[in-house]
């Protein structure tokens, strides 16, 4: 496995790749590395010629009051997941090289970011579709691959390459989830014993949903209802939003018609939890 920290050296790198004919997967990452990732890792392997995994907490995604100091970092085990893989070439820039000193150029994704997490984290989506856009830049890859548990980031990704025409292909991977149903996330480590049993919660409660909808309902009110008495059954649980919108457009909707997604944030305790599941 080949580690390249300097951007003008993986740039060149990657122009050469594709020179050979060769197709570059690329799993974009802010390291802490989990069975999701492998997941994605995984998926990676078998979309390209040559596997790239970049490690990177982006700073600029991260609001003034949130976790950037304390976000779970562990540069060896990182590595050691990255082998166990067989990726080919991990990708790991200094913020300083990243963002130089008189950076002042953003990407804006304007209708996907609105609500849902973009309501409660400003800022956010422009940081995670710069960073992006960059490593793209960098990386220069043919597919790259995301979790479908950040759902409105993957939209919002799909949507930048689209509309600036990259020559990169978004690919969504499932959620991974733990045994009890708990989606896999890299802040999964704040919470503690009796947090991490309630945060089940949310999961169950979003299957209800879903089944109900195969049970007939369609009507977005009620599927939300069902969906927030079961969160509410549990009083630590503090819900930030709750919402069912179009799978595509992520805009609002009353009544289901066609692929739709319920997505919910929550606190417990200090945590912030997101989670999601697919309606169709």
């Amino acid at each position: 496995m080949k580690v390249v920290r300097d951007i003008a050296i993986m740039q060149k790198g990657a122009e050469q790749i594709r020179r050979e004919g060769k197709r570059i997967a690329f799993v974009p990452t802010m390291g802490y590395l989990h069975d999701g990732h492998r997941a994605l890792l995984r998926e990676g392997r078998k979309k390209g010629d040559l596997l790239i995994l970049s490690i990177f907490v982006n700073p600029i995604q991260f609001g003034p009051s949130e976790d950037l100091e304390r976000y779970p970092r562990d540069w060896d085990r990182d590595c050691a997941i990255a082998r166990e893989e067989g990726i080919d070439l991990l990708f790991a820039p200094e913020a300083s090289s990243m963002y130089p000193a008189h950076f002042q150029t953003t990407v804006h994704v304007e209708q996907v970011t609105q609500g849902l997490c973009g309501a409660s984290r400003p800022g956010h989506f422009d940081g995670v579709s710069t960073v992006v856009a960059k490593l793209f830049n960098i990386v220069k890859p043919h597919v790259a691959l995301f979790g479908e548990k950040d759902y409105q980031q993957l939209a919002t990704l799909r949507r930048m390459v689209e509309d600036l025409n990259f020559d990169t292909e978004i690919v969504g991977v499932p959620t991974v989830r733990e045994s009890d149903g708990l989606a896999m996330s890299s802040r999964n480590v704040y919470l503690s014993s009796d947090e991490r049993k309630v945060a089940t919660v949310l999961h169950r409660s979003l299957e209800e949903g879903l089944k109900q909808y195969r049970s007939g309902q369609r009507e977005v009110p009620k599927l939300l209802h069902a969906i927030q008495k079961g969160i509410c059954e549990e009083p630590k649980i503090q819900i930030d939003y709750l919402e069912i919108r179009d799978a595509e457009s992520l805009e609002p909707i009353s009544m289901i018609e066609r692929k739709a997604v319920a997505a919910v944030a929550a606190r417990i305790g200090k945590t912030r939890l997101i989670d999601n599941i697919l309606i169709f």
